[in-house]
């Protein structure tokens, strides 16, 4: 993959994801397994929810993991709303290694591909940052998203009176114009909808 179609991942929410073929015996380590997956709640979850739980099986792959973007997505019949989505997708990459992983997260199935828990993509070229996407630290990943929207919200009070029942979408990642990583929440979309960005180590409204 080139890097025009890695930062696409990052910004269109690309799902790069592995299928299962068979059902494998039902070990004990299976059975444990299985009993985690139906403890997710089949309701949406913040960002860092499900950030956290992606960032567990990405950090056995390469102890230099970085984190390049956190995206929503959307399930039918399950609305985005108050800063919680039913799917993430997380980009993390290992500077060391030059590679980048796709993951993501939901509390339902959604299709072949697509499962309730994790699930884990495969190891893709990575050349480095640019001045749009650059990996940040975890430890700068202080605002979570229901924190975001709630901000996002006050600041865009006006337009949501006259625009009611917008999709809500968000994205962090971060950029060399922001001094930190930055929440970017849209309702609508790009062309017609109305954008914030948030400061996801202040929480403060940032500049676009």
């Amino acid at each position: 993959m080139n890097d025009k179609r890695l930062h696409a991942i990052t910004v269109i929410l690309a799902f790069v994801m592995m299928t299962a073929c068979s059902e494998a015996p039902k070990t004990p380590e299976t059975k444990i397994e299985a009993k985690k997956e139906a403890t997710i709640p089949a309701e949406p979850v913040s960002g860092k929810t499900a950030f956290y739980e992606m960032y567990k099986p990405a950090r056995a792959w390469a102890t230099d993991l970085l984190p390049l973007s956190l995206a929503s997505g959307e399930v039918p019949n399950m609305k985005n709303e108050a800063g919680k989505a039913a799917t993430w997708t997380a980009v993390f990459v290992s500077p060391s290694r030059r590679e980048a992983r796709t993951l993501s997260y939901s509390v339902v199935d959604q299709s072949t591909t697509i499962h309730k828990g994790i699930t884990v993509g495969g190891a893709e070229p990575w050349s480095g940052s640019t001045a749009k996407s650059e990996p940040f630290q975890t430890n700068q990943f202080v605002i979570d998203s229901d924190v975001a929207y709630e901000t996002a919200s006050h600041k865009a009070a006006a337009w949501l009176k006259n625009h009611p029942g917008k999709n809500v979408s968000f994205y962090l990642g971060s950029a060399s114009r922001f001094p930190a990583p930055v929440w970017y929440v849209l309702w609508g979309n790009n062309k017609s909808g109305y954008a914030v960005y948030v400061n996801a180590t202040t929480g403060a409204i940032a500049r676009k």
